[in-house]
């Protein structure tokens, strides 16, 4: 005979519940549940008490108060080894409940509507549900708590074997603590966002669902997993179409190239090496888009993470299949592009539909003993909006020029620099400890890439940050640079327009920098 005599079911998520419940049933265990779930289980021919029976109090308060009552928490939280306990339980007819089955009002798929009200947002808070969860896992010695339907086979058979262990217990009473911080975590967030929305919370709590265990982190010493946030749009969404799983490294540079191909509303190509581009293009033909930003940097492009931000056909994915790359990440592929594609059995192809929603979102970073919490860096300064700094003024073909390695430098480590022009990439100096040094990186690769094309004559250099002496505009009119963006506001920012006036190149002040450390 099992020592679970009396379970109390109540869920939201039904799935498998009726032949759990029948599984129970067979063990002589009595049941009580309450509206929905009592129904399910009756059409289903399982002997069900409502708890409104079982505590001779009626549901009131429009189903707000059901299980809140002296005879279903005191069933539950009772300690079976104290005597003054067994009294009191006695004293006042309170019997146990050895099981408790409850799964959650589903607060975030509620909120996750669009345009959902905030009184229907509200009454979809569970109380009483966390409630019962509570009392059972704090109880867990003697009552047996089920959160996650994907446990109901288990704890069947654990039943019907007599085999519930006080380290099973834990577990289960671990489970219940973890998903009732995760919705009371929810809550508070979306409570922050309609009512503080900008201000910082005291106390700051966040909540993420693990998507998928990954084979390592940054090394193969290191363990990790990938874990979304359920009311958010990005890369958990994605579908892989193929390929090896995705490593820990691969989704941070996934990630990347992803973000900046969010910048690009004409057909875009992003190839990211380490969380940086090296190389980015437009163009109306998705496979020049595609050559053309790997021609900026084809040496770092070997190995890299690729983004589109249209669907890929057959003629890009032949282009595609010229290089070896980890991953690409597009809205959709095509029949033929896959039939290319699939050759490269190891090559990651991710699908992301839709594939520009964006989110306004935070970025959290992890230090010692803490994190730093920031809003995304969502905002951009059109290049034609800027203040001109020079007596030269930009030309319309070198303000497009302009605005193009601005989108592309705010996705670079800093010290950043981009040489480009209206439509790709020709050199990118990324997370050098100098600015100058940042200048001559991008020169370095613009001539490796380019060699003896004079590509920089007449193109344009961005700077996410602005320059602290004129040494770095210096070194870009040695390459032929005639136009320059960037933030302003150095103590040396009139030497560095003097050196501009100088050079006879143009530059614009954006007022807003894009440090990405």
């Amino acid at each position: 005979m099992t020592s679970i005599k009396r379970a109390l079911i109540s869920c939201t998520n039904k799935d498998g519940l009726a032949d759990f419940a029948k599984g129970l049933q067979g063990l002589k265990i009595q049941i009580l549940s309450t509206g929905g779930t009592a129904k399910l289980l009756s059409d289903n021919n399982i002997t069900v008490t409502e708890v409104s029976d079982h505590t001779g109090s009626p549901e009131i308060l429009d189903g707000r108060v059901k299980t809140l009552h002296p005879k279903i928490h005191g069933g539950l939280l009772y300690r079976r080894d104290l005597e003054t306990h067994q009294q009191q339980v006695q004293d006042n007819n309170i019997d146990p409940i050895d099981l408790v089955v409850v799964n959650l009002y589903e607060f975030e798929k509620t909120v996750a509507k669009d345009n959902v009200a905030f009184e229907d947002a509200i009454e979809n808070i569970d109380i009483g549900g966390p409630s019962m969860l509570r009392s059972a896992a704090k109880n867990h010695n003697d009552v047996l708590v089920v959160v996650d339907p994907n446990d109901y086979h288990d704890v069947l058979e654990r039943i019907k074997n007599n085999d519930i262990t006080p380290s099973f217990r834990q577990k289960m009473a671990l489970k219940v603590f973890q998903k009732t911080a995760a919705y009371d975590s929810a809550i508070s967030q979306y409570l922050k966002e309609q009512i503080e929305p900008e201000s910082f919370s005291q106390d700051l709590s966040i909540t993420f669902s693990k998507k998928q265990d990954l084979r390592y982190g940054e090394n193969p010493h290191q363990k990790a997993a990938f874990y979304q946030k359920k009311t958010e749009y990005g890369l958990p969404q994605a579908k892989q179409l193929q390929g090896k799983e995705l490593s820990f490294n691969n989704i941070l540079d996934l990630n990347a190239a992803y973000q900046c191909c969010l910048e690009f509303n004409t057909p875009a190509c992003v190839i990211v090496k380490h969380c940086n581009p090296c190389g980015v293009a437009t163009h109306a033909d998705l496979s020049q888009a595609f050559k053309n930003a790997r021609s900026g940097d084809p040496v770092s492009s070997f190995g890299g993470i690729v983004s589109f931000n249209q669907t890929v056909d057959g003629k890009t994915a032949l282009c595609l299949a010229e290089t070896f790359f980890e991953c690409i990440i597009a809205p959709d592929f095509n029949d033929e592009a896959l039939e290319i594609l699939k050759k490269k059995k190891n090559l990651r192809l991710l699908k992301l539909n839709p594939f520009s929603k964006q989110n306004k979102s935070f970025d959290i970073r992890k230090v010692s003993g803490g994190v730093l919490w920031q809003e995304n860096d969502q905002q951009l300064k059109a290049a034609q909006d800027c203040d001109v700094a020079t007596k030269l003024k930009p030309s319309a073909e070198q303000l497009a020029s302009l605005d193009f390695a601005w989108r592309v430098v705010k996705h670079v480590k800093s010290n950043a620099i981009v040489f480009a022009g209206a439509t790709q990439s020709y050199g990118i100096g990324a997370g050098q400890m100098s600015r100058v040094d940042a200048v001559k990186l991008a020169c370095q690769k613009a001539n490796e890439s380019f060699d003896g094309q004079n590509i920089l004559q007449n193109a344009v250099m961005a700077s996410d940050a602005f320059f602290p002496f004129r040494d770095g505009v210096d070194e870009a009119a040695k390459m032929g640079i005639k136009a320059i963006i960037q933030p302003g506001g150095s103590m040396r920012d009139q030497e560095v327009i003097d050196a501009c006036d100088e050079h006879g190149i143009t530059m614009v002040f954006t007022g807003m920098r894009h440090f990405k450390h």
